[in-house]
């Protein structure tokens, strides 16, 4: 939690607005190099606290969350579904070493919301991380929702690509071929299914294809004649356009970083 740790009080120090600020920060940083039982329940009455700038309600989860301490539970998940994508690594990092049963759970309610996907990667990233029983079936759903066109959140569905096949569960084999077709996902897709013992190849005048190890060839449906197997992978896409909130740049999921 050391690198963390420091990472969050340092962006939290520029926040900082008044010397009350400032002696609020320095009593956090107190109790957590402490770390004591009483200086745990102190933390944890911050958390409920009314008027707690929200700075200090995260230090004070961030705390709790890594000792395994589950009355930092409520205040974590607020934080990984925060518009400040800062806020969600910091509490996915905590949340990941909190041990509640309920992370994976709400994770994957957050992940797989259609409302919420700009702010998915962090929920994304968690469920490969906790390898929880709704893991696979999050990730498969929220990347199947995000293989569209012109779809700005390909950030969302890399994450899913690469958790997919750190997870090594082959119900995800269709999605992940699937998704060797959008240019921004292709090579992590195929990296993935590899991991899965799954080759997927390309044929000179076929669309992508997949031939599992010892098992019979999985083709997709042959492309008709339009837009399939050009240059562009296929999908006669235009120029890049900026993404959407949350996002960072880049276009639709037909691509990768």
């Amino acid at each position: 939690m050391e690198e963390e740790f420091h990472e969050l009080t340092d962006r939290v120090r520029a926040e900082l607005r008044s010397p009350q600020d400032l002696v609020a920060y320095e009593r956090l940083l107190g109790l957590a190099r402490k770390n004591t039982p009483a200086g745990r329940e102190e933390l944890a009455r911050m958390l409920v606290a009314v008027e707690r700038p929200l700075w200090a309600r995260e230090i004070a989860a961030f705390i709790l969350g890594c000792a395994g301490d589950k009355r930092a539970f409520e205040t974590l998940v607020l934080l990984l579904n925060y518009r400040d994508p800062v806020r969600c690594a910091t509490a996915a990092h905590a949340l990941g070493r909190l041990g509640d049963p309920r992370t994976a759970r709400a994770a994957a309610a957050l992940a797989t919301n259609p409302l919420r996907t700009a702010y998915a990667l962090h929920p994304v990233r968690l469920l490969a991380e906790l390898r929880a029983p709704q893991s696979v079936p999050a990730l498969i759903a929220t990347l199947e929702r995000l293989l569209t066109p012109h779809n700005p959140y390909w950030r969302v569905a890399l994450a899913c690509v690469e958790g997919l096949g750190a997870l090594g569960d082959r119900r995800a084999v269709p999605t992940l071929t699937a998704a060797v077709g959008h240019p921004r996902l292709a090579a992590a897709a195929a990296a993935s299914l590899a991991r899965l013992g799954v080759h997927e190849e390309v044929g000179a005048d076929a669309g992508p294809q997949v031939r599992a190890n010892g098992g019979p060839q999985v083709k997709e449906a042959a492309p008709d004649g339009a837009g399939e197997g050009r240059g562009d992978g296929g999908r006669g896409q235009g120029p890049e356009r900026g993404e959407g909130p949350g996002g960072g740049s880049g276009s639709g999921v037909s691509g990768r970083r």
